[in-house]
């Protein structure tokens, strides 16, 4: 549980090409850890991934007092619902209710959709236990990744719960690149 008080002023806004730079910079800060853990680290790469797959279309930034805290990306899967990926906090944000309030609000709207969400996690990650917390399990492991699912929840205020959050459009694409 964590000691600080939760922050309040934060917001989502779309995306733009500009962003890149500052998104891979976080997911290296934000994923050194776990990935030194499993031997995968490696500084050139971990920037290189995010900006090779990244689709400003289909990416939120969160911003707190106006200024970069994170990001989060919510792409079609290829066959059904939503693939969640490239969500990162400042780590000095980390453990306030950012994310759970983020998460959240994704997840009414996928589910007011009735739409099942996939995301991987890297195995150890703390996230993990954020993504089970919003009813994720596990579909498959790998000694690097976990692949989880959570399945549409339905209840009256699901729709009025995704107010404000936006979605990408529904385009086709090929299953995602794990991005390590």
């Amino acid at each position: 549980m964590s000691t600080h008080a939760p922050v309040q002023a934060w917001r989502l806004r779309p995306a733009v090409p500009e962003d890149v730079e500052a998104i891979a910079e976080l997911r290296a800060v934000v994923m050194r850890p776990d990935l030194e853990r499993l031997g995968r680290y490696d500084e050139h790469r971990v920037r290189q991934r995010l900006r090779d797959g990244y689709e400003p279309g289909q990416t939120e930034i969160v911003e707190l007092d106006g200024a970069f805290s994170g990001c989060v990306a919510l792409r079609p899967h290829e066959s059904d619902g939503w693939w969640l990926e490239s969500f990162y906090l400042t780590p000095e944000l980390q453990g306030r209710g950012i994310g759970t309030e983020v998460l959240a609000g994704l997840l009414a709207r996928t589910d007011a959709e009735r739409a099942p969400v996939r995301l991987q996690v890297l195995q150890g990650s703390a996230a993990r236990r954020l993504y089970e917390r919003h009813g994720f399990t596990t579909e498959h492991e790998d000694p690097v990744d976990v692949y989880m699912v959570r399945l549409p929840r339905t209840w009256p205020l699901a729709a009025a719960s995704a107010e404000g959050f936006s979605f990408p459009s529904r385009t086709p694409r090929s299953r995602p690149t794990p991005r390590r």
